[in-house]
């Protein structure tokens, strides 16, 4: 059965433009510059294709040059999608890059040089297919096995395109049938496929990024932008199990901001929220880039240090001494910002609810020790069961729930 070629492309340029709208509603729905570039990008194609296959007898040179070169920024601008969508900037002059060297050939090479023409043209879309996929594949985000598919649809694209051009040219570079032939069809119908399979990447690599922000937001505390509890227990259990392997230690400190009520009581809750902030700024500014923190109650945060007990000693009594001397003035006077620190250390592979425990009985301590200093726990308890049963008969302590340290 033989497809008649212009058919084929018309049917492609048509769920090209389909597509390219789809694209587009989405990306000005939900706000995704990608997908506007992506929508725009088929959008364009389509139109050029449209345009040269069904008028392109009736038109003249320079508008057919002109339609030709519209194609080719479309495809630079699927490439600047891929972009955009990781966080990069549009490469603006590779955007045009692709039309400028089609334009020069056409300018430069005469009529009867028309297969190195098509060659050039089909290596300048060659070129910005493998562009999108070395930009998709630099994604280190994400794992190999999620990441293929969205790097097999625009390299199979440039392959099937430039075979049956580079076997023309190799093998029978004096058959003018042969780039009419089959190859021709192949290529109708593969056009079709790569725009079917360019969404259904695209929609993926969208779908995996509002899985990810979700879990970010289920996981980050909005007011002071570190973890919160589920966060920080479920960063934590790696570190210490990466820890536990390599047979280090492990330091929690846990930190509670001291007369925090009475903060809200005398200065009201917005002072309080900004005292809050603050504190969460002086944790991440003190704690080294691989320390783990959160906020795991109102006035409470703790943190992970992947170091020895004394260590941890040592950066709990800086994160003291800077959040001591913040100096905050309001208008009602100045504020007391000063917190108590618990730590607890243990050997490699120490449990996390095991270290939180200790570091809450040391907190416990330094506040009854008169608050604005670090208590270090004497020891790991023998029972968490225990403990929490401890916890459970101390009446009277405003600050939280028996058992809060469990954050498992």
């Amino acid at each position: 059965m033989s497809l008649d070629t212009s058919t084929l492309y018309l049917v492609a340029t048509m769920v090209a433009a389909m597509l390219g709208a789809m694209l587009l509603f989405f990306g000005k729905q939900e706000n995704i510059p990608a997908l506007k570039w992506w929508g725009t990008a088929y959008l364009l194609g389509a139109a050029s294709v449209a345009l040269g296959t069904l008028a392109g007898a009736a038109l003249g040179a320079m508008l057919s040059l002109a339609l030709d070169a519209v194609g080719f920024v479309a495809c630079g601008m699927v490439w600047n999608a891929s972009r955009v969508f990781h966080g990069r900037k549009p490469n603006l002059p590779g955007l045009v890059l692709g039309a400028i060297a089609w334009i020069a050939a056409v300018m430069t090479l005469g009529p009867e040089s028309s297969p190195l023409r098509l060659t050039i043209g089909a290596g300048i879309v060659a070129i910005y297919a493998a562009l999108t996929a070395t930009e998709l594949w630099s994604e280190r985000r994400r794992t190999l096995q999620k990441r293929w598919p969205t790097v097999a649809v625009p390299v199979l694209h440039g392959f099937v395109l430039m075979l049956p051009i580079l076997l023309g040219d190799l093998l029978r570079p004096h058959d003018g049938a042969f780039g009419s032939s089959i190859w021709v069809t192949v290529f109708s119908v593969e056009l079709v496929l790569y725009a079917v399979g360019t969404v259904f990447v695209i929609f993926m690599l969208v779908s995996e990024r509002t899985v990810t922000a979700h879990k970010t937001a289920a996981s980050m505390d909005p007011l002071t932008g570190m973890f919160n509890r589920r966060g920080f227990a479920e960063a934590t259990s790696r570190v210490i199990e990466r820890e536990a392997n390599a047979g280090r230690p492990a330091t929690v400190l846990i930190f509670d901001i001291d007369h925090f009520k009475s903060i809200n009581d005398r200065f009201g809750h917005p002072a309080g929220d900004e005292i809050l902030k603050l504190f969460a700024t002086v944790v991440i500014n003190t704690l080294r880039i691989t320390d783990l923190s959160g906020r795991i109650g109102g006035e409470e945060f703790a943190a992970l240090l992947p170091c020895s007990l004394e260590e941890g000693v040592i950066a709990a009594e800086r994160v003291r001494e800077s959040f001591a001397s913040s100096g905050i003035v309001v208008e009602d006077g100045p504020v007391d910002t000063t917190v108590s620190i618990g730590v607890a250390g243990g050997p490699a592979g120490t449990e996390l609810e095991v270290l939180l425990a200790a570091a809450d009985t040391a907190l416990y301590q330094a506040k009854r020790n008169g608050r604005n200093r670090v208590e270090a726990a004497e020891e790991l308890p023998l029972s968490l069961e225990k403990w929490r049963r401890k916890s459970a008969g101390l009446a009277g302590h405003p600050r939280r729930q028996p058992g809060i340290p469990r954050l498992a």
